[in-house]
Parts: C-alpha cells; sequence; structure tokens
C-alpha cells in the first residue's frame, strides 16, 4: 500500500485539505519548476535552441502516459473546454441527431452542444441524474431508448463532478461504437486515478488538465485525439500546426500544409515555459507513484471517511458505494445541508467543496490517518 505522500507537500500538520477536485496542492517539487521556469522568462538568452521543443515533447509523453496513448496522439492546450471546443468543430453533428450529455454535468462537455444545438439542427438529450446513483445504468438506457433520434455524439464526464458518481467507460464505449456514435470524454476525475486506456477504449475525444489529480498548474490540459479525426481545422492557426513556417528559414511559409498528428490542435501560445514543466513534474510525480497504488491508497481513504460518518446517523447519507469513484465521497443530507457547514470545518482547519448540496470530499496522496479522523470530528461538531 503506498504511504501518505505528505512530506512532498507544503502542507501544515493541523490542516486536513480534502479539495482536490477543485483545486490539489501542488508538490514542493513543482513549486521548484515554476520558480526555474519563472528564472528562465527573466534571462531568456539563456535557453538552448531546443529547449522549447523539448520541454513540449517531455510534457506530451507525460500525458500520454496517463491514458495509454502515443504523444502523437495528444495536444497541448489550455483546458478541457478548448478540447471539446476543438472537437465540436471537428466532428459532424447531422441535423436532427441527438448529443448525449449528463444533467448537471461539468460545463465544458455541455455547454458548447447548447451553443451549437440551435445554429446546426441538432438535439442536446440529457441524461438524468439517477435516484440510485447508478450512472452507467443511466447512459446505456438513453443510449438504447427505442424510437428516438438517432445519437451522433455522447459527450459525458467518466466521474460525475458533484456526487462522485464514476461511470462504466467499457460498456458505455461499446454502446456507443454500436450506434456509430463519437465517444468524447472529460476524463477530469479520472486521468491519473482510474484506469483510462484509449487503446482498449478507442474514444473520439478525451481531455483532461493537471490543476486538479495530476498536481499541476492552472492553464495546462490535454487532448486525445482518435486518428480518424487528426485531419481536421484546428480552432488557431500556429506556424508549428503547420508542416514548416519558420521564422528561420528564408521562405517562412514554406509549406503550409497541417501536421500528421494531433499536435495540429495545439493551442496558440503554447511557449509557457513555467506552467509547462511544472505539469510534466506534476504528471511525472502521479505517474511514478503507480496509478493502480494511488487509487488504492484513495480508496482506503474514502472507506475510512465512509466508516466515521456512519456515526453520524441519519443526518447523513452516502451514495452506494458500488457505483462512485474510489478516490470521491460525497455526504448528502436528508434534512438539507447545515448552515455553514464548509465555513464551520473550516474553522477546524478542515477543508471540502459544497456541490449542488452535498459536501464533496477529495482526498489525494497528501492525506492520511489523522486528516480523517480531524474530518470525522470536525462533521460530528458541525451536524449533531
Amino acid at each position: 500500500m503506498l504511504a501518505s505522500q505528505r512530506a512532498l507537500f507544503d502542507i501544515p500538520r493541523d490542516v486536513a485539505y480534502f479539495n482536490a477536485a477543485g483545486w490539489s496542492p501542488i508538490p514542493k517539487a513543482v513549486v521548484e519548476a515554476g520558480v526555474r521556469g519563472a528564472a528562465r522568462k527573466a534571462q531568456p538568452w539563456r535557453l538552448a535552441p531546443d529547449f522549447a521543443d523539448a520541454m513540449y515533447e517531455r510534457t506530451r509523453a507525460a500525458a500520454a502516459q496517463v491514458i495509454n496513448a502515443e504523444p502523437d496522439d495528444v495536444a497541448l492546450v489550455s483546458s478541457v473546454g478548448y478540447g471539446v471546443s476543438t472537437a465540436a468543430k471537428v466532428l459532424d453533428v447531422p441535423r436532427g441527431s441527438r448529443v448525449l450529455v449528463l444533467e448537471d454535468d461539468h460545463t465544458a462537455p455541455v455547454l458548447e452542444w447548447m451553443s451549437r444545438a440551435e445554429g446546426q439542427g441538432f438535439e442536446v438529450d440529457t441524461i438524468r441524474r439517477p435516484g440510485d446513483g447508478d450512472w452507467t445504468s443511466a447512459v446505456l438506457e438513453t443510449i438504447g431508448r427505442r424510437g428516438a433520434a438517432p445519437i451522433a455524439v455522447v459527450s459525458i464526464s467518466s466521474v460525475h463532478w458533484s456526487d462522485g458518481g464514476a461511470i462504466d467507460l467499457d460498456r458505455v464505449a461499446a454502446a456507443v461504437r454500436n450506434k456509430g456514435a463519437a465517444l468524447l470524454i472529460d476524463a477530469t476525475h479520472a486521468a491519473g486515478i482510474m484506469e483510462l486506456d484509449v487503446k482498449k477504449l478507442d474514444p473520439d475525444f478525451v481531455m483532461f488538465p493537471t490543476y486538479k489529480w495530476l498536481l499541476g498548474p492552472y492553464g495546462r490540459a490535454f487532448v486525445y485525439v482518435a486518428k480518424r479525426h487528426q485531419n481536421g481545422v484546428p480552432l488557431e492557426q500556429p506556424s508549428y500546426g503547420r508542416r514548416s513556417v519558420k521564422a528561420e528559414q528564408e521562405v517562412y511559409f514554406l509549406d503550409t500544409r497541417y501536421v500528421e498528428s494531433a499536435r495540429r490542435y495545439d493551442m496558440g501560445e503554447r511557449d509557457q515555459f513555467v506552467s509547462m514543466e511544472m505539469a510534466a513534474v506534476g504528471i511525472e510525480t502521479v505517474t511514478g507513484f503507480g496509478r493502480a497504488t494511488v487509487e488504492a491508497r484513495l480508496l482506503g481513504i474514502t472507506r475510512a471517511i465512509g466508516e466515521g460518518v456512519q456515526a453520524l446517523g441519519n443526518k447523513v447519507a452516502l451514495a452506494n458505494a458500488r457505483f462512485r469513484a474510489p478516490h470521491l465521497i460525497c455526504l448528502a443530507f436528508p434534512g438539507g445541508m447545515p448552515d455553514s457547514l464548509v465555513q464551520r470545518l473550516a474553522e477546524e482547519k478542515v477543508y471540502a467543496a459544497p456541490r449542488l448540496g452535498r459536501l464533496r470530499l477529495s482526498p489525494h496522496v497528501y492525506n492520511d490517518e489523522e486528516d480523517v479522523a480531524r474530518l470525522v470530528r470536525a462533521l460530528g461538531k458541525a451536524v449533531c
């Protein structure tokens, strides 16, 4: 079992932080990478000619490893929303068809389609939140519904951000393929923690950022693009998306054909040497532990939380463990969330997030058993 990695972080002993799903603390090594990056910008003449390309490829390779992709199939972007917008520009959504989304899913995999639906003549079909927490069955039932318009795209998060419900992507991917539709996965709350193998799943697009579970900075994200979609027109038109548009050569626009990989979808102004190395170090830190060992560690923490809050009786309700992600546990309150609960927890130096009437608890490798005990005590004071 992976031990707590608290020593890698600048977290005081009396702080119990359970909001990795909001924004995670970054390890000391990631902070140091940011300092190095800022120093490079202060003296850019010291950069080696090949520094930029080497940094891009290091980060691209690190991100690809998270989802078992090839680096050529991963684009460097700024956010999950950027990736969804890229997919929406590339995919053909016929008039009269449907795009499936989850009820109350995060904005990125939903609002892009809502903004396009009227103009392109398709319907955004919302999969309603299941009363039993079984998102997988709800998705499969909607996909298989008879008499409905054909499905063009299924655009979903693999873990629902507000309740921690996990979706069985193996089953969903097979159902989507059977309908001849495209599968877009927002893997924000799965990448680096839960198994996500694009070679096995064969999704069309997968997006994830670094600032949550991958222990990195804001403004760095990645989009996996299946090879069948690597012939589209990118959102932006930077020089490095083309085969030979370079300031160093005599003819600037020597070859304006797009590069033949997902690199054509790289964002403009990707030259962010501060956050780029931070992202690489954060991802390498997580993958260095081993994904399965991290998942097992966090499952142990959430189980301990679940056992601890049982003492609160019927004042707190937990989702069925069969349907929730191993690293997220959300507490529901049948009588309504107590007033100022989050603030009262913070006064005890316990930090969590309110999400759609639930208290979302999202530990990471820096949490330990002492944090769990502090959380349970603070909840007991605030709820009872």
